[in-house]
């Protein structure tokens, strides 16, 4: 049997932030031991997760005001992200700089 594939992207949401935080994690073990790497970091995952869940518990919602709050917390966790993104590749000098631009570039918004 052969799997037709269609030209059309996917745009799975709940599968790009997860995706998105899983990447963050992987970047954020490569990162210098330093105590601002270590704080910038932990904001930076703590934010990238969040994104993630507060989509699913979009999706999940019981009314379309449940939907559109918890959708604009989830798309606050992604500018969060990115903010500490920036933060890390402006104040260090990284081994893998290409991948915190990719993370920068590629980061899942949500728009409600």
């Amino acid at each position: 049997m052969v799997k037709i594939q269609s030209s059309k992207p996917v745009y799975d949401l709940e599968e790009r932030t997860f995706v998105f935080a899983k990447d963050v994690r992987f970047f954020v073990k490569t990162l210098p031991k330093t105590i601002t790497n270590y704080e910038d970091a932990k904001q930076l995952v703590k934010a990238s997760g969040s994104m993630g869940a507060n989509y699913i518990e979009a999706n999940e919602s019981l009314s379309k005001k449940d939907f559109l709050m918890r959708s604009k917390i989830s798309r606050k966790e992604a500018k969060e992200s990115v903010y500490w993104l920036r933060l890390i590749h402006e104040t260090n000098t990284l081994k893998n700089e290409k991948e915190t631009l990719r993370l920068i570039l590629t980061y899942p918004i949500v728009i409600p």
